[in-house]
């Protein structure tokens, strides 16, 4: 796993490098990045792939954190193009299109809920002062919402 590790260091480098203003703060947050995979993935057995989507999520989540204590709005934070299917791979752009419309047919309280955690990395407490709701409140849309898209790739012959 380290030397699987050490291979991805400079695509998370400069995945964060682009998102942050000084060279110093991208050697810091890659560090936090990589110092949580050493201890959650030592038992993890993943693909090359997975290890490398789970690493660009654990950025984009430090990215996140970092903009919310520096009082800035986050850098955009998408997944980057390295992360792109293949079409050899199991899923493709039908599968992202799919995902895509599910999460789109939610009702409006729970796709937000879903796109901010998701997608922004928000704690829950965030979601819930942001939408002026409480905090079980958008645990249990995010759980509702991620069920209801879980059922749509299903009906569509898409296991998740």
């Amino acid at each position: 796993m380290d030397a699987a590790l050490r291979r991805h260091y400079d695509l998370v480098f400069r995945y964060v490098r682009r998102r942050v203003p000084t060279r110093a703060q991208a050697e810091d947050l890659t560090q936090e990045v990589f110092a949580a995979a050493s201890a959650s993935l030592a038992r993890a057995t993943l693909t090359e792939q997975e290890t490398l989507a789970w690493l660009y999520t654990v950025a984009r989540r430090r990215l996140a954190d970092e903009a919310r204590r520096s009082g800035r709005a986050p850098a955009r934070v998408d997944t980057p193009l390295e992360l792109a299917p293949t079409p050899q791979s199991e899923y493709g752009p039908a599968v992202a299109r799919e995902i895509a419309r599910a999460v789109r047919e939610l009702p409006e309280a729970q796709r937000r809920v879903v796109l901010l955690k998701l997608f922004d990395g928000l704690p829950f407490a965030e979601i819930a002062k942001r939408l002026g709701i409480t905090e079980a409140a958008a645990k249990m849309r995010c759980l509702r919402g991620l069920e209801q898209v879980r059922s749509t790739l299903r009906g569509e012959g898409i296991e998740p």
